[in-house]
């Protein structure tokens, strides 16, 4: 990092985490007590700090990663600054913990843009910080900044392992990818993923060396092209097949195969992926929830997915493989009609944006779903089209991770989507620098929106005299 570049970057870091400190300080005023899921999260947390570690909340869903770091980090600073009553662990100090993770998260995004495109010397040191600020602001995250959830840490976690993996150190990665899992257990999609990683870099020095042989550089040229999908395809199977391949990739893995291998260990122990309250988080096979990703990314990347350009490349790819698409618009009405799931919190839940989209858009009519599958259609395409810059074997090595992680989630909730999102937007070129400060003016006016509202437009239910609050 150049002088310039740590000074910007510190400057950066450093107004980011006061303005956050600041947007703490409201929510904790406006907020005293524990709201939404705090309900369970704030108890589960202070049980722990009074040492009740047998205490258990069954209505929470993932292990305890959250609450053990938190007594591990609230417990020695109440000691050292001598801190004594309701201050200790108190639902502000609990909350403040996420603004530690959010602060590391900041830094995290900045070394995995500086690693990811350290081969592009075009990108400029403004650019990368500008891009670690957007996201960094990233609306869905950022709001749980404030709250004492799982998602800043879950995130921290993740993206430490992932950046331990891109820098080849797979021992430390499966171990940060252990505390991820700990936070959520759907992490483990992701210790897969920097798995993934190193196989899909060893399959594509593999097929260089057999275009090589084959002396066929139209298949690297044309790689969107179905038949050449089919040869990499081809190519996959049969050099996961040979036990040499297999050996080799179990050499460079074993650190995450082992920790899979007890994932599945604790499924078998504790039937199934749920910790606790499991009626409401049935797994299901919801493959619209892919539908909805890619629409969410379209609305907070739409600098990058909805240029003008890409909308001309769009209709002449349409134009020139009108079969294909038609096929993929069929298959596309068929997991619509047979395969969408509608929770009973999404249409119960009047706090959250979802029950808003759900009722405003979805069930403004009974065909609005089918009627929609040609933007769906349009916003797979551009998100596969950001992508072209890296290997096929990344590529298909990302959509299995972020079908595993979205598919089975029977309930539509935005803050399912943040992982996937942050390791996409990760990968994707950077933009031209109007389109990355569009990007972030658009984050902030989503974000200076969504505060407002939680903070000033509060409203109570009939049946309870408790004060409610839009969120995410």
């Amino acid at each position: 990092m150049e002088r310039a570049e740590a000074y910007g970057f510190s400057g950066a870091m450093s107004g980011a985490f006061l303005l956050s400190c600041l947007l703490f300080a409201a929510v904790s005023r406006r907020q005293r007590g524990p709201y939404m899921d705090e309900v369970f999260h704030v108890p589960q947390a202070q049980a722990y700090c009074h040492g009740r570690f047998l205490q258990w909340d069954p209505m929470i869903t993932t292990l305890p990663g959250l609450y053990l770091l938190s007594v591990g980090v609230v417990k020695p600073a109440a000691w050292l600054l001598g801190w004594t009553g309701s201050v200790v662990c108190s639902v502000g100090m609990l909350r403040f913990i996420n603004l530690l993770f959010s602060a590391g998260n900041f830094y995290l995004l900045y070394l995995l843009l500086f690693k990811i495109h350290q081969k592009n010397k075009a990108v400029s040191g403004f650019q990368r910080i500008l891009s670690t600020l957007t996201l960094a602001m990233f609306p869905t995250l950022y709001f749980f900044t404030f709250l004492y959830y799982t998602d800043p840490g879950s995130v921290f976690f993740t993206l430490f392992s992932y950046l331990m993996c891109l820098y080849g150190n797979h021992k430390t990665s499966a171990l940060l990818g252990f505390c991820g899992f700990m936070f959520r257990q759907t992490n483990i999609v992701w210790t897969v993923f920097c798995a993934g990683n190193v196989v899909a870099e060893k399959l594509n020095e593999a097929w260089k060396i057999e275009l090589q042989k084959k002396k066929d550089e139209k298949i690297s040229s044309r790689k969107g092209s179905f038949s050449d999908l089919t040869r990499i395809l081809q190519f996959l199977v049969e050099y996961l097949i040979s036990p040499k391949n297999l050996l080799t990739l179990s050499a460079l893995t074993w650190p995450y195969i082992i920790l899979v291998s007890l994932f599945f260990v604790f499924l078998f122990i504790n039937g199934g992926i749920v910790v606790g309250d499991r009626s409401s988080h049935e797994a299901c096979l919801h493959f619209p929830q892919l539908f909805y990703f890619l629409s969410f990314t379209v609305f907070f990347s739409f600098p990058h997915l909805m240029t003008p350009t890409k909308i001309r490349k769009f209709l002449l790819s349409l134009r020139k493989h009108p079969v294909q698409y038609s096929l993929i618009a069929v298959i596309s009405l068929f997991l619509i009609w047979k395969f969408t799931y509608v929770h009973k919190y999404l249409l119960a839940d009047n706090r959250h944006y979802t029950f808003y989209v759900w009722r405003k858009v979805f069930q403004r009519h009974e065909l609005v779903k089918y009627l929609l599958v040609p933007f769906y259609i349009f916003a797979g395409w551009s998100f596969a089209d950001t992508l072209k810059s890296k290997s096929i074997f990344w590529i298909l090595m990302y959509f299995v991770c972020l079908l595993a992680v979205t598919i089975p989630q029977k309930l539509l909730e935005f803050r399912y989507f943040i992982l996937p999102f942050l390791i996409y937007r990760l990968n994707i070129p950077f933009l031209s620098l109007y389109r990355q400060l569009l990007e972030l003016a658009f984050y902030i006016l989503v974000n200076a929106v969504t505060f407002y509202l939680f903070l000033n437009r509060t409203f109570k239910w009939e049946n309870s005299d408790e004060v409610q609050r839009f969120m995410w």
